[in-house]
């Protein structure tokens, strides 16, 4: 931790007043909350949001684990785990069982996350009206009233247009049977894991200057008609190349030696764990 800098890089004064803004967003499920973002020493777009939220509740006790799009070694993930532990020291891990603090760029991890844990989801664009409606005093306004026709027409033109919603992430869910949300850009395989979660779900945008939150078991229902029922992504048939998982989110890839179609985990570090039981499983049985 570099002596000259605040712990956790933001001034207590910032820190408070984004801790007042989260619990705030606790008490009131789904609802977009203002707070003054900060600048930061990333570009907005980068996850300033998740960011902010995660220099404000980190301790000196926690461990932080980063992942952006499935992956703990991009860019932006390895960039937001070095900022914050040259400001606070803390320890880093790739595991998420070990993990207090779960920073994430569109996904949930695919292990379960437990009460002790804190998922924190950058996001883009806060607001699932927007797509029908471009002026932030109305969609306000449409939020305070309960009208959310708005996402009904969307979804119900997808259907006219694909036969099926088309929204492959971003899909708006209903907290708490009261405020439409957007969960930010995660796939549909992860919105079933917000309902009843026992982990609570921090939601921060920089550059809308909005955090939201899920608090732990709270329903999150995906907004679907009765006759098109809400469908995750299915990867029915299909299992890993590398670790044979079946039940997980899935990238499709092109072997390069035969130029077939192969699926690999996109939680990386859940597909590096099952391999490493995997070996163990192994070693042991070559030793019995």
């Amino acid at each position: 931790m570099n002596a000259n800098t605040h712990f956790a890089f933001l001034d207590e004064g910032s820190k408070k007043e984004i801790r007042r803004t989260i619990l705030k967003a606790v008490a009131i499920p789904g609802y977009q909350t203002p707070f003054a973002s900060r600048e930061m020493p990333i570009a907005r777009g980068w996850g300033t949001g998740g960011l902010q939220i995660t220099l404000s509740i980190i301790g000196k006790a926690d461990v932080l684990k980063v992942i952006d799009q499935g992956a703990d070694e991009s860019v932006n993930a390895v960039s937001i785990k070095k900022l914050v532990h040259e400001t606070t020291g803390i320890e880093l891990t790739e595991s998420t069982q070990e993990s207090t603090v779960i920073q994430s760029r569109h996904r949930i991890p695919e292990v379960p996350l437990t009460k002790d844990q804190v998922l924190v989801l950058q996001v883009p664009m806060p607001e699932p009206l927007r797509r029908v409606e471009a002026k932030e005093y109305i969609t306000k306004r449409l939020h305070a009233e309960e009208e959310y026709s708005g996402a009904w027409l969307m979804l119900f033109e997808q259907i006219m247009k694909y036969g099926k919603t088309a929204t492959d992430a971003d899909h708006p869910v209903l907290v708490n049977g009261r405020y439409v949300m957007a969960p930010s850009p995660i796939p549909r395989f992860d919105n079933p894991k917000m309902h009843q979660s026992e982990a609570l779900i921090l939601l921060g945008a920089g550059r809308e200057k909005k955090i939201y939150a899920v608090p732990p078991y709270t329903d999150v229902e995906s907004l679907a008609f009765d006759d098109y029922p809400f469908k995750v992504e299915s990867f029915a048939g299909q299992h890993c190349s590398l670790c044979g998982a079946t039940d997980v989110f899935m990238d499709e890839l092109i072997d390069s030696a035969t130029g077939e179609t192969i699926y690999q985990c996109n939680d990386t570090s859940y597909c590096l764990e099952r391999l490493n039981e995997m070996k163990k499983v192994e070693v042991e049985s070559t030793h019995a």
